[in-house]
């Protein structure tokens, strides 16, 4: 029976060769090593690279990219847009000369008329009165004067008869009381003319006055208000207090207009007569009105800080209306020494307004400028800026002073 063990399996002998020989078995762990170390090496070598590649993105992103304008000169001109008040060419108030009822009234407002149209009538009976007595006076004066000549003339006569008489035939004594008596009788004429001329004065004043019953136009133009009435009475004078004379009419001369406006101290420079500017009016939206500046105050409104200017306007068809507001736009012209950035470019800091600008090797380097108007997208710049300036438009709130940024636009 253990024959047939041992014949079934049979026992390896004791002085059998092993499967790998040792030397290949070392070489086979080098090669392990080798792998291992080129694997662990590779690993250290990608991951340095992807640490650099990660360290330059993020220094990339740490620097700003901004996006950069070259301030501009004028290329046209602008328009300041003011308020303004429309008045007539020539307006005024009418008053009556004489005292007396209102008669009739021939114009009411609104009417076109011509100058000397009679506006209305004034029934005056005291300076009828005062005039019928001055033409009496004058009429005794005149009288008067006829008497006191002949009286003169005859003792003229006299004093002549007797003066030229030989010597002897008359006395000394009567010689001078005949002069004296020429004297006297041209004395009394003188008197008497003179009192004719004052007389004559009087009636020519009354007379005067009583062209004034008719009120007329002093100009062409359209009555703006009638304030009277028939049966009125009228007290002559103008207005100028409490107790005054009543403004009967009032008329304005509107072929042409005058248009005031008060224009800031600052803006008042650009102003010149001859400028050309366009009128809105609030009952016209879908028109404008020409306008032309024909001079200014010359002087600067010490309460309000203002010109004053006057502009001339034609009004054809006489829709300009006197005491109207309007909306005048100035066209002013292009400032060659005045630059141009956008509003956005501005950078508000605690200290000054500033600009950021792109220097030297992309370093920021914040200006302090000098504002000047607001034209809406864009502003002025009266200092501080040079043309060849790369201005930041919408600079970041972290931007400082020496920052390296990145243009995102080359200018």
């Amino acid at each position: 029976m253990s024959d047939t063990n041992e014949a079934a399996h049979p026992l390896p002998a004791a002085n059998a060769a092993p499967a790998f020989p040792p030397g290949k078995l070392r070489r086979l762990g080098v090669i392990a090593a080798v792998a291992a170390l080129a694997i662990a090496a590779a690993g250290i070598v990608i991951r340095e690279i992807k640490a650099h590649e990660v360290a330059s993105w993020t220094n990339a992103q740490a620097i700003p990219t901004v996006a950069v304008v070259m301030p501009q000169h004028e290329a046209h001109g602008t328009q300041l847009v003011l308020p303004g008040n429309i008045a007539a060419w020539y307006e005024a108030p009418i008053y009556a000369r004489v005292s007396g009822y209102v008669k009739r009234w021939n114009f009411d407002y609104g009417a076109h008329v011509k100058k000397g149209q009679v506006l209305a009538v004034i029934d005056t009976p005291d300076l009828d009165a005062q005039f019928a007595a001055a033409k009496a006076t004058l009429n005794a004066a005149r009288a008067r004067v006829n008497v006191f000549k002949a009286n003169m003339q005859f003792a003229q006569t006299t004093y002549a008869r007797w003066r030229d008489s030989p010597q002897g035939v008359v006395s000394e004594q009567e010689r001078e009381s005949k002069k004296a008596g020429y004297e006297s009788a041209l004395a009394q004429y003188d008197a008497a003319v003179a009192d004719v001329k004052s007389d004559e004065g009087a009636v020519d004043r009354l007379q005067a006055l009583e062209q004034f019953r008719n009120i007329t136009a002093p100009f062409d133009g359209v009555v703006t208000a009638r304030n009277t009435d028939i049966g009125d009475l009228i007290t002559a004078g103008s207005g100028g207090g409490a107790g005054s004379a009543p403004q009967l009419f009032r008329m304005a001369d509107v072929h042409q207009m005058r248009v005031f406006v008060q224009v800031p101290q600052a803006m008042s420079g650009s102003i010149r007569p001859g400028m050309t500017a366009e009128l809105d009016l609030p009952q016209y939206p879908d028109r404008q009105f020409k306008a032309v500046v024909a001079t200014t105050s010359q002087a600067i409104n010490t309460a309000a800080r203002t010109l004053l200017v006057e502009l001339h306007a034609t009004n054809p068809g006489g829709l300009l209306q006197p005491g109207t507001y309007a909306e005048v736009h100035f066209n002013l012209p292009p400032n060659s020494h005045v630059l141009t950035i956008p509003t956005t470019a501005l950078v508000f800091r605690e200290s000054d307004l500033q600009v950021a600008v792109v220097g030297p090797h992309d370093r920021v380097q914040l200006k302090q400028i000098t504002l000047g108007r607001d034209l809406g997208n864009d502003v002025r710049v009266l200092g501080g800026l040079s043309p060849s300036d790369r201005v930041v438009n919408n600079p970041p709130d972290s931007l400082v002073d020496g920052e390296t940024v990145t243009m995102a636009n080359k200018p």
